[in-house]
């Protein structure tokens, strides 16, 4: 498997000032070595912010990987109006070993996952406690991170440990430095990958402080523990993990749905999100791929467009503010207004916590923290709908469609409630993304 250090590049120096006496006494350097860059604390750190640029870009949590979601759980919702072949081919559940934005997607992980390797293998570097472990801390949360969606992705759905056995995707944790260091490893099983991500988000919660700018928190790594065993099933555990994120009340609710968009800056739901300044706004595909022309989205106007099936999911159209969250004078069809602006990208809210803990509740018969209706209704009054007085799981889980609608949920929730797409099967192999055929070529153990 072929593994970049693209970060690395961030420290690299073009030239090296050297105070001396004559030009004579100078000796001309134009780069530095990876050992020498890696040799200090505060490179270390730098490469470490350099890791969230490289999560952040298009290929992976700045846009496609929410695409693929939304386009792979796609029945008659969405249209597809680009002239792009790799989003078509999840659209239709025809995805070839070829397609580039799953070649992308895999070696961006991979690239994350090795950069994050080295953070942790150079942790000896710190002499203060607290900065080595908010360090370590923030790289455990960005592994965790990629090994989560690569085995929601590129293998079988968790059924409750049932398949727990089956093979996941490949876990490296030495890192690479050079081209010996390269390996080619087998899949791990799907229950060792998600043991895996478990313990490093167990980890970074306990590591990582409770404020952190707009880099991973406590919060970030136990709310991300909530979605990782909501995934599972693990109702008990994600109702726990929840809410102890919701009980620290740093979070809250916008008081406007559309204020939890479109920002500059984090809005006071955001638990974490990717951050995007004007020099770097074209890594954001969420702008790209469900905006207009005039929003500065592609010529498709929109590339993905919203049907009116989906709309059929509001309720209250005419209170519910988020069923006119919608651009309806694009050409191509309506369009979402989350991703009208290429700023910031949410991903993970206040609001998804509230909904994991009224739907474990549910399930488990409990009330901790709150009751099912309460956290319900909390999402309701924010979009100005109608306050239910009684709750079903039909109930919770439209809510949960209706709030989180194009923020990369879909497929997986479609996967955990065992429901289908279109004629197929939660489970169907059409729904699981193929390894790259590049990959396959030069790891035969895959």
């Amino acid at each position: 498997m072929k593994t970049y250090l693209k970060t690395i590049a961030l420290l690299v120096f073009t030239l090296l000032s050297v105070n001396c006496e004559t030009k004579l006494d100078t000796e001309p350097r134009q780069a530095i070595s990876t050992e020498e860059a890696l040799s200090t604390s505060e490179n270390i750190t730098r490469l470490l912010i350099g890791i969230y640029a490289e999560a952040a870009k298009g290929e992976s949590y700045g846009g496609r990987i929410h695409t693929i979601s939304e386009l792979l759980a796609n029945h008659t919702d969405l249209k597809w109006n680009g002239t792009f072949a790799e989003p078509q081919e999840f659209n239709i559940k025809t995805i070839s070993t070829t397609n580039s934005f799953v070649q992308n997607f895999w070696l961006n992980s991979y690239d994350i996952s090795n950069q994050t390797n080295i953070v942790l293998d150079k942790l000896d570097l710190f002499e203060d406690e607290n900065i080595k472990n908010r360090n370590e801390g923030e790289a455990k949360f960005l592994r965790a991170l990629v090994y989560f969606d690569l085995v929601r992705f590129f293998a079988k759905p968790y059924e409750n440990g049932d398949n727990a056995q089956e093979p996941g995707v490949p876990i490296i944790t030495d890192p690479v430095y050079k081209l010996d260091d390269v390996t080619r490893p087998s899949k791990k099983t799907i229950g060792e990958v998600y043991e895996f991500v478990i313990n490093d988000l167990t980890d970074a919660a306990n590591l990582l402080p409770n404020y952190n700018g707009i880099f991973a928190t406590k919060n970030a790594a136990l709310a991300l523990l909530a979605r990782v065993y909501l995934q599972q099933g693990d109702y008990e555990r994600a109702l726990t993990s929840a809410n102890e994120v919701i009980n620290t009340n740093i979070h809250s609710l916008t008081n406007e749905y559309f204020m939890a968009f479109n920002q500059n800056n984090n809005s006071s739901e955001d638990i974490f999100a990717w951050q995007y300044t004007d020099q770097d706004r074209g890594n954001n595909h969420m702008n790209d791929f469900w905006a207009g022309e005039a929003f500065g989205g592609r010529s498709g106007n929109p590339d993905i467009a919203i049907t009116d099936d989906f709309l059929t999911i509001f309720d209250e159209p005419l209170n519910d503010r988020r069923a006119a969250f919608f651009n309806t004078t694009l050409t191509g069809g309506k369009g979402t207004f989350k991703w009208e602006l290429s700023r910031n990208i949410p991903f993970i809210r206040i609001a998804e916590m509230y909904l994991i803990t009224a739907e474990s509740n549910f399930r488990l018969g409990t009330a901790v923290g709150a009751t099912p209706l309460w956290d319900i209704n909390e999402i309701r009054k924010r979009s100005n709908a109608t306050t239910l007085t009684t709750v079903t799981l039909e109930d919770i889980l439209a809510e949960r469609n209706r709030e989180l609608s194009f923020e990369g949920h879909k497929i997986h929730d479609i996967k955990r409630l065992k429901l289908r797409v279109g004629d197929l099967q939660y489970n169907s192999e059409r729904l699981i993304l193929p390894i790259p055929q590049r990959e396959i070529d030069v790891n035969p153990n895959l």
